[in-house]
């Protein structure tokens, strides 16, 4: 999928909290992973592997995380991060983030990569076609 389209169909908007900020009074870069990982969790959401999960035992895990940072956040604010599919392989899938300041100016990008494991065996398992669909109809590729 990579770069096929330029959509971010999940967004989620996240208030800034002041415990986020560092000695020089921005948002401290360790801050920018918690954002992701909430943004990624929405997405799992939206494509239905939390329910997966909770039905089968079968578990999105994180395998990489990767951000750039931009322009620094700041208190008081918000951001806004939206999701996207990079790819789908066998077991694995790629989400790219990109993380915008309240004047809507890209503040970072980011990338994970995340497998699916059965918890039971710890042997990866399959991306199941109901998943797939979801997927390629959220991002508008059906």
């Amino acid at each position: 999928m990579n770069n096929e389209h330029p959509i971010y169909p999940v967004s989620l908007t996240i208030r800034i909290d002041w415990s986020e900020l560092d000695m020089f009074k921005h948002v401290n870069n360790v801050s920018y992973f918690k954002y992701i990982q909430a943004s990624r969790v929405n997405y799992w959401e939206q494509v239905g592997l939390a329910d997966m999960h909770q039905q089968l035992a079968i578990a999105p895990v994180l395998l990489s995380t990767q951000c750039r940072f931009i322009k620094p956040l700041f208190y008081p604010g918000s951001l806004t991060i939206k999701a996207s599919i990079d790819y789908l392989k066998n077991s694995s899938f790629g989400i790219k983030h990109q993380l915008f300041n309240a004047n809507n100016e890209l503040a970072a990008e980011a990338a994970d990569v995340v497998v699916l494991l059965d918890e039971a065996t710890g042997s990866k398992v399959n991306i199941p076609a109901t998943i797939r669909t979801k997927v390629m109809q959220l991002e508008g590729l059906v």
